[in-house]
């Protein structure tokens, strides 16, 4: 049966240092859920552990008492809210949730891709070239993959997100090209080994459909056998426009069926 595009698992609301948008909360992304054919939907506020040091100044804000704030949920008929957090993945390779924190969530996003952070997750001053950067990448994502984490709720956010190199277009291009094949083989194996969730996310797709640069690294995800998930990223409501139409897009492209789907808190392997 073809992959069903019924779910968002990567949302942020106005909790999230990076929106504080009041109509992004519960009640709207029931909206856009009933109207999109959504039946479950995770919200994932960014969020760095107190129990864990060396939380940035901007993460620092956002810890557990910050983001609980949310709950309780409403509660609806035909859409089911969980919550989940995006931690993040600082330049020492530090993770900013403890395992105290794991049974907290429903699934817990992780982005190996926010190199935009300077001094806190890439250099002082972010001046890393674009083979540097791609050696991030794997770094970056084989830290994540060697931790001693509950895979099966674990997400790896946007994997080809813009951020890995804003200079430019071409600057991130070139770093999505200088990732080597044989590495994103063995480290989607490994991914797909564990169990863990490969997001399609709104902001990867919007590149990935325009170059193929950026799709192989879907194709190779698939053909290694990882799950896939939705996640728009959303942090404010017309962050939704064409999510849903996008993933849909990708699906066929990759010829994803119900079996390619992550599903948080399933075996998924």
């Amino acid at each position: 049966m073809k992959f069903k595009v019924d779910h968002d698992y990567h949302i942020h609301t106005y909790l999230s240092s990076c929106s504080r948008n009041p109509e992004q909360n519960p009640d709207f992304l029931i909206r856009y859920a009933r109207e999109n054919g959504i039946k479950t939907i995770c919200i994932t506020d960014h969020f760095w552990d107190d129990a864990v040091a060396g939380a940035s100044g901007w993460y620092a804000a956002q810890n557990f008492s910050h983001i609980r704030e949310i709950l309780p949920f409403p509660t609806d008929p035909e859409v089911r809210i969980m919550f989940g957090c995006e931690t993040e993945l600082r330049r020492d390779l530090t993770l900013g949730i403890s395992p105290d924190k794991f049974d907290t969530f429903d699934m817990i996003v992780i982005p190996t891709t926010h190199m935009h952070m300077n001094g806190f997750t890439v250099s002082e001053d972010g001046s890393e070239s674009a083979e540097e950067r791609a050696k991030l990448w794997v770094e970056r994502l084989d830290a994540v993959l060697n931790m001693d984490l509950p895979f099966g709720k674990v997400g790896i956010a946007h994997l080809a997100c813009f951020l890995i190199n804003r200079k430019s277009e071409e600057d991130y291009l070139a770093t999505i090209r200088a990732i080597p094949d044989g590495e994103m083989t063995r480290l989607f194996t490994k991914s797909a080994a564990l169990g863990v969730g490969i997001e399609l996310n709104n902001g990867d797709l919007k590149y990935a459909l325009k170059h193929e640069t950026v799709m192989r690294m879907f194709h190779i995800a698939k053909s290694c056998g990882c799950k896939f998930y939705l996640g728009s990223d959303a942090h404010n409501p017309g962050e939704f426009n064409g999510a849903v139409q996008r993933a849909e897009r990708v699906v066929n492209i990759l010829g994803l069926t119900e079996d390619d789907k992550f599903t948080p808190g399933s075996e998924n392997v």
